[in-house]
Order: structure tokens, then sequence, then C-alpha cells
């Protein structure tokens, strides 16, 4: 009678174990860290081909797992309007399933061995359904979690292909009774809510398989941009054009068009030899509809090919929506770099349960739809949650596995990701942080940078444009940490009297993103949750003065994402943004009496121009998945790195402009969590020991700005995939010792495992198939 027997440790540096078993067939370490596995005489972990069942008792509705975490942390009692009506519809639920874990360990090795130029699998990218049939739960499973929803009055709306979600939809009262939790109101700064009051509860039986719900509230993640309003020009100043270098007192707006963006990274050596994005497709994730005409005058505008993107409608449209300033910036710069690629902007409309950008997301993976997918939305892991938390973590690890290269903006809040601007907040409250939806292993997080170039513009700027492009700047200009707040200068006495007028505004919260993941944070008055497992270094992730510090770090590049504080932003064209300019029916228009475009910043910009990047990159080298495996071995090589410096971009060795100018520190609230003492009320934020503003601009790798910004065509030119996996060496011995090892079926055995991890964590199975 055969038997199956499982040992499963968690590693945590050196370790040994002394086990004794009838039979051993093979010996497997998970790739959470590692890739390479050296055993000899031992198999290699097999390719899933038959997925077991993992739900094997009776689903039984008197036997209930409480999911921890995942209240939203707003939703408290002092904000508390009352219960919702039963009839509440709560549409399109997302219920995250989870892979088993041998899955897992086959999945983390399968992404690896993707990157391995001499690997088989090397760019054997997966479709969503191959990655169901091989990483999902068995149909039995899926039977069982539909059977469940269908018998509380749920509506399965469908099991995704690659089996990472199901979408369900009901009620209020449905989810009182199925769910185990009640959806209440609350209001907070004006606005009205529904959440869940309580952790949702789900039958003990189906635990294996469920790992959480994303969401039962529609409170917003927010975009991370920063609209600076309408710009015009009169007639009367007697300028010819309406150029897009703008007088004003004391200086002058630099605006950046895609040709200036072009110079600056040096895309235009690309252009000329016709690599321009033709052929290539990038996603751009929406929860609002837009007016194409914008678009069309965008690129007219500027010189750009006529291309109007593709509006894709997930589900009901939404209409129009205060989101169509950050629609229009992500579908025009999205496009603006890789002039000739085709959009196709997704638009999903937000429920009472479900964020639209969500939705999109999950469509474009789902549906395989583009090579990129590039996302301009953020919140900050404490408020994503546990089940929030792993949907970004598990749908970003099957595009991997698709080939997806998967964008995100890294925040708009500096070091303080769990604290933003457009939540009415002046100051940060809620101590160090990142936002959960770009921290995970599987995505490329893209900072922001300022232009360096305050006190000598005319250096790098021309006060005339060149047509058709209108294009001004004149070369690379040297670049520092994006931040507005009063901690850009990293001074611990904090924000002094003649800085607080920036208060009134909210730029003492306006910095480029970084830091380092971090589901837990048990201090301060910010109701933190437990997120799914802390991330761990990813093996990718070393070297170039990567902190050691054993957790995902963000940003991985940044680009410029300035809002104006230096006279630079970009240009945004919205028609219904210009009311009472009195100049015309359409927005960029240059033959009107204003120049009636936007201004628009923040990382929602530089993620939208990385993502044109990263298509001028698959045009000439296919689909590439998680781009971090190529970007961070470039960066080690000698000479790829180079100061932010008008003398780097004359380097055809250098890839990366690296910044060390600045911080991503901001204000804070003297007393909150990681906030400097200070004579003021106000301080800033702080990390290390000794304290200093978080984060520091430095030589190499920083959490200010990664590995800093690029020469877009060096980058081009000399990409290529020199990632070699930390190797993880297991030896199996006996005792007593046998060479080779003979056993008869039942036989005890006596054997132990060493595992020595280069770096992180990992863990050890031994399983008995027999």
């Amino acid at each position: 009678m055969s038997t199956i027997r499982k040992l499963y440790r968690r590693v945590m540096g050196r370790h040994w174990w002394l086990v004794q078993f009838p039979l051993l067939l093979f010996v497997a370490l998970p790739g959470f860290a590692q890739a390479n596995y050296s055993a000899p005489s031992v198999a290699a972990a097999p390719q899933v081909s038959v997925v077991r069942a993992r739900v094997t008792q009776r689903v039984d509705m008197q036997d209930l797992v409480t999911l921890r975490g995942n209240v939203y942390p707003l939703a408290r009692a002092e904000y508390d309007q009352g219960i919702a009506p039963d009839e509440l519809p709560m549409a399109r639920m997302l219920l995250v399933l989870q892979r088993g874990e041998d899955q897992e360990i086959a999945l983390r090795r399968l992404l690896e061995d993707q990157q391995v130029k001499s690997n088989a699998q090397y760019h054997q990218w997966l479709t969503p359904e191959d990655f169901g049939q091989r990483f999902g739960p068995a149909d039995a499973d899926i039977q069982a979690v539909t059977d469940w929803l269908s018998g509380q009055g749920f509506q399965v709306n469908r099991v995704a292909a690659g089996r990472t979600v199901i979408e369900f939809s009901g009620t209020a009262g449905q989810v009182r009774q199925g769910l185990g939790t009640e959806i209440h109101k609350f209001a907070i700064n004006g606005e009205e809510h529904w959440a869940n009051a309580s952790d949702p509860q789900i039958p003990a039986a189906l635990v294996p398989v469920v790992a959480g719900i994303v969401s039962l509230h529609n409170f917003p993640k927010k975009p991370q941009s920063r609209s600076l309003g309408t710009f015009s020009r009169s007639k009367l100043t007697g300028e010819v054009q309406p150029l897009f270098t703008f007088g004003i007192s004391g200086g002058y707006y630099l605006a950046v068009g895609p040709t200036d963006f072009a110079t600056i990274y040096n895309v235009l050596p690309l252009w000329t030899a016709g690599a321009d994005g033709t052929g290539q497709t990038i996603a751009v994730v929406g929860e609002t509809n837009i007016t194409i005409q914008d678009v069309r005058d965008f690129r007219n505008m500027f010189g750009l090919p006529a291309r109007d993107p593709n509006i894709i409608l997930n589900g009901p449209d939404p209409g129009i929506t205060g989101e169509e300033s950050e629609a229009d910036l992500d579908v025009q710069w999205s496009g603006a770099v890789a002039k000739g690629a085709t959009i196709d902007f997704v638009v999903s409309e937000s429920t009472e349960t479900t964020a639209g950008i969500d939705l999109s997301a999950l469509y474009i993976i789902d549906n395989n739809l583009a090579p990129i997918m590039s996302e301009s939305y953020g919140s900050c892991e404490a408020s994503l949650g546990v089940g929030g938390n792993q949907f970004y973590n598990t749908l970003w690890e099957q595009a991997a596995a698709q080939g997806i290269t998967v964008l995100l903006a890294s925040g708009d809040s500096g070091s303080a990701g769990c604290d933003s601007f457009s939540l009415n907040e002046t100051v940060a409250r809620f101590g160090l942080a990142v936002s959960g939806v770009a921290s995970t292993p599987f995505n490329v997080a893209v900072g922001g940078t300022d232009f360096n170039d305050a006190s000598n513009p005319a250096t790098y700027w021309s006060l005339s444009n060149t047509l058709p492009s209108q294009s001004s700047v004149k070369s690379y200009i040297p670049e520092s940490t994006w931040n507005d707040s009063c901690a850009a200068s990293g001074s611990l006495n904090g924000c002094v009297a003649a800085q607080l007028t920036n208060l009134t505004e909210g730029l003492d919260l306006v910095a480029g993103g970084g830091g380092a993941s971090s589901c837990i944070n048990p201090s301060g008055t910010f109701p933190y949750v437990t997120c799914s497992g802390n991330y761990p270094k990813p093996s990718w992730q070393s070297g170039v003065g990567v902190p050691s510090d054993g957790a995902r770090d963000i940003p991985d590049v940044a680009l410029f994402a300035g809002n104006g504080l230096n006279y630079s932003f970009y240009v945004v064209c919205q028609m219904d943004a210009n009311p009472g300019t009195g100049s015309s029916l359409t927005s960029c228009d240059l033959n009107a009496p204003y120049a009636n475009f936007q201004g628009g910043s923040g990382t929602s910009a530089s993620v939208q121009v990385f993502a044109g990047i990263m298509a001028l990159v698959t045009q000439r080298y296919g689909r590439q998945g998680n781009a971090n495996y190529v970007l961070y071995p470039m960066a080690a090589k000698s000479g790829a790195s180079c100061p932010s410096s008008a003398a780097a971009v004359t380097n055809s060795s250098c890839v990366f402009y690296d910044v060390t100018v600045g911080n991503n520190s901001v204000g804070c609230l003297l007393g909150s969590p990681s906030c400097s003492s200070a004579p003021t009320q106000y301080g800033i934020m702080i990390s290390g020991s000794p304290a200093s503003a978080a984060y520091a601009a430095t030589p190499g790798y920083d959490l200010a700005t990664g590995l800093g910004s690029v020469n877009t065509a060096n980058l081009v030119n000399t990409w290529t995939s020199n990632f070699t996996p930390s190797t993880t060496t297991l030896s199996l011995s006996t005792s007593p010792a046998t060479s080779p090892i003979s056993l008869n079926h039942g036989q005890p055995i006596n054997f132990s495992i060493h595992v020595a991890p280069t770096s992180g964590s990992g863990a050890a199975s031994v399983v008995s198939n027999k």
C-alpha cells in the first residue's frame, strides 16, 4: 500500500535536520531567494502535471475560519454611520485562490529558469490557461469553492483562466450570511464609503485553496499623480506661437513634451533607427473612460503619428469620472516615448467592493493582452490587508510567468507610503511605508526624480521651441530626487516657520515613493495589519548598493516626475479641465487665444514613460517578463552606472544615471512613528542609526531613486540577460553511509539535509511518493 509523507521546515541561515523515513524519493528547496539546485543522485523537482486536490473535508458552514487582517484601517467606530441595507449590491467581488506548496516551489523555480539564457525554459512563457492548469487549484477544488459560493446565494461570474481569482457578486445581506461580516457606511473627510466592519469568514475545509478576498469596501486606491491645473498664455504677451517654454515672474516654466523627454533620456537615436515601438502593445490600467479627442490633440500638437488608443470596456462603461486627469496622463504619455506602439486602455467600473483598476489588471493578465502592463495607482501594504496584498503578489507572479512586464508607480508620498495629500493630510502620521501594489517581487516599481537645474535652466533649455515637435530642451539634465517637501534639505530640525506655507497645499507630503517592504509594523497609532508574509529579498536584488535588509526594496528605477517646483512638468491635454479660459472647445489648440493644456506629474507619469521605454526593448528582444532580472545585473556591470551629470550622456557604456542628490523624506507630525524630534510641531521622516532623513540618494542603489534613471538608447542596445541564480547545494548523507543509496520499500533510513542558502530564506521539503 502506497504512503505519502512530507516534512516541511522553514530555513533561516544554516540549519541541519536529522529525520527518519521509510523511503526517500527527492529533496527540493523552494525558490524564494534561490533557484539553482545541486543534489547529487537526487532528481530535480518535477513539473506539476497532475494537480492534487486539497479540499479533502466536507464543506461545513458550522466550521468556519476567520480571515484575519481584512478590515480597511479607516473602517473605524468613530466614522461608522450604521449598517448597510441588505439589498445593497456587492458586485464583482474577487476571491483569491492560493497555490499548493509544491506548486509554489515549481513556479518560483520556473520564473528563474525563464530568465537564464542557458536554460531550456528561457523565455518559454506560459498562456493563462497553461498557468491555471499547472499552478491553479484542481478541478475538484474549484468545484468545491464555486458550489459553496452558489450555496450562499452568490452569483459566480467567472473563474479566471489562470485560476488565481474567482469573481462573484451578491448583496450586503448575502455577505452577512455567507461571509459572516456586516457592511457598514463610513463617513471620512466629507466622503462616504461602504466597508466590512469585521473580518470575513470561510469554511475551514476551503482554507487550503482560498487565500482571501481582495476587498469588501470601496475606499479608493489613489492615483500617483499631482495635477498642476491649466496653463495659459495670453496673446497680449506679444509671442507669436503658444510655445511650451513659458516666461513667469522671476523664471520660466519649462514644460516637458515627448521630444523633450526623448532628448533628455536619449531616445532620439532609437527613433532615428526606426525603433519607436511599432508592433508592440502597452496595456494601461484604468477605471474611467476618456475623450479620445484629447489624445488626438496631444499627438497632433507634438508631431506624433496619429494613433488612437484602443478603449476596452471590461463590464459596464463607468463614463468619464473624476479620474479623467489620471487617465489622460497615462494614455498620452505611455504612447509618447513608444510613439508607434498600440495603447490598450482597459476600463472597468469600480463597485461597492472592488476597485476598477483591480478588475482591469486582472483582465489584462488573464487575457494575456500585452507584453507590458502599466498602472499608476497605489495603496500602502497596511491598507491593502492580507487579501489585497495576496492578490497583487499572486497576480503579478502569474504575469511574470506569462512574460508580461508589470510596471507600477512607487508612490507620491515619499517614504511615508500610508500617507497621501489626496486624503487631506498635510504631513505624515503613519510612519515608514511603501505601496503594496508595487512592492511584490514580481513587478518593476518606478520612482520619481526632478531636474536639478533650478539655478541654471538656460544651460539645458532654449527659450524658444522647435517645430513641429514643440521641443525646447538641449540635452540631458542632471537629476535629483523628486521632493517638494520641507524635508528635502535633510535637516533633522524639521520644518521651520518659513516652510509651513507648504502645508496649505499638501506639498510636505510630495516626494517619490520608496522604502523596504514591511507588512507588519506594530508601532504608532495606525492600525497596521499583517500581510500574507513579508516578501523576501528577491534573488536579483543584490549588489550595487542594495541594502542587506532581507526585504523587497523599491523603487527599482526612477524617471522625471516633477510637478513644477523646479518649473518643469509634463504637458497633458484635457478639454474638460479648460472651462472658463475662453479659448476653444478642444484641448491643446495651438490656434486658440490661450495655450490651454494641463500640467501633470508624479510617479504616475514616470511609470508610463518607462512603459514606453520597455516597449522599445520588447520591439527588439520580445517579451521580457519581470525586467528586474535584467536591470539589476546590467547595473552591476563595470561602467554601466554613471553619476547623473551633463557628461554622463556622452559615455556610451553608461546605462543608468545614478542620482545622488536629495532624499524622499517628508514632513511628519511630531510624535508620530519614525518622525524626528524638532523644535517645531513638525519633524521629518527618519531611518537608520544614527538617524538621518529617510531615504537619502546615495551612489549605487538607494531607496529614493533605486538604480537611477536611464540612457534609453544604451539600455536598449546593450539589453541582455546575464542573470545567474544564486546557488543552494543540497547534499544527502545516510547513516550508515552507502554509495549509491539502495533502499527497499518500508526500510527506515537516517539522513541529514544541509541547506546553506547564500542569502534570504528558503524551505526544505522531503517527500515520499510511495
